[in-house]
């Protein structure tokens, strides 16, 4: 129960890892807000049918007003707000001479910018505490991968926010890190296993030293120690959890 008594905001936790973060954390006591473009009913029952804390938030964090709504919300329901998880993401993934523009510009929008408002609106409360703990999800493609020009880039822009938020909000007593998950197993990446009779799947096994995907549990311990006073003095860092695969 090392968050007892903190509240905190996990952005696309509807499901998967988000999901598997927004678990982790209640399960050590904090009061989570579930935020989502989606219905995350189900993530909010599986939280409070285990004794846990949760209620869930419709929204869109590429309209700035919507995140400020979402983080007034937070204030208003539980009384504070003490963790920011920016974990919602997607990807248009292509070739870069193929590109359409309209798919770098919505990755960024969501990716990049949509974690620059929730940052940007959770430290403006926290500043008036001198407290918070700002975790942001990038990416192992944040060091360039194949056909995600646009994905990579919207996770190296995370490094650089997450790196410039520590710096400017150290002294204010708000911590800022990124971890980059590596092939972490939920419905999305389960697909894989449907292709070519599972030879997507084993080929990314293959590329992870551990010789086996990630649960989204693995993150959510992580995320749930640098949420917590036991990490009061770490922050700018970059940490993989990826079973040895991204280096």
């Amino acid at each position: 129960m090392r968050l007892k008594g903190k509240v905190a905001i996990v952005t696309g936790a509807s499901r998967g890892l988000g999901k598997g973060i927004a678990v982790k954390l209640a399960q050590e006591g904090a009061k989570v807000v579930i935020a989502d473009m989606i219905d995350a009913a189900d993530a909010v029952k599986e939280i409070t049918e285990n004794g846990g804390t949760a209620v869930s938030y419709k929204v869109n964090i590429s309209n700035q007003e919507e995140v400020q709504g979402l983080v007034q919300f937070a204030i208003d329901t539980y009384g504070t707000l003490d963790i920011m998880v920016n974990n919602a993401g997607i990807n248009r993934d292509g070739m870069l001479h193929k590109m359409p523009k309209e798919n770098w510009d919505l990755v960024i929008s969501v990716n990049l910018t949509g974690t620059f408002y929730c940052t940007q609106e959770a430290i403006k409360y926290m500043r008036t505490k001198n407290y918070g703990r700002i975790i942001n999800i990038s990416s192992g493609s944040w060091l360039g991968n194949i056909g995600q020009a646009n994905y990579a880039a919207s996770k190296a822009g995370v490094v650089g926010l997450t790196k410039t938020a520590a710096r400017e909000n150290a002294k204010k007593g708000i911590t800022c890190n990124a971890i980059c998950p590596g092939f972490i197993e939920t419905d999305m990446t389960c697909r894989l296993k449907e292709v070519n009779d599972g030879a997507a799947w084993d080929s990314m096994i293959a590329r992870v030293p551990m010789g086996y995907a990630g649960k989204p549990s693995d993150v959510g311990n992580l995320v749930a120690f640098l949420a917590s006073d036991e990490a009061s003095y770490i922050t700018s860092e970059v940490i993989n959890c990826g079973g040895g695969m991204i280096v």
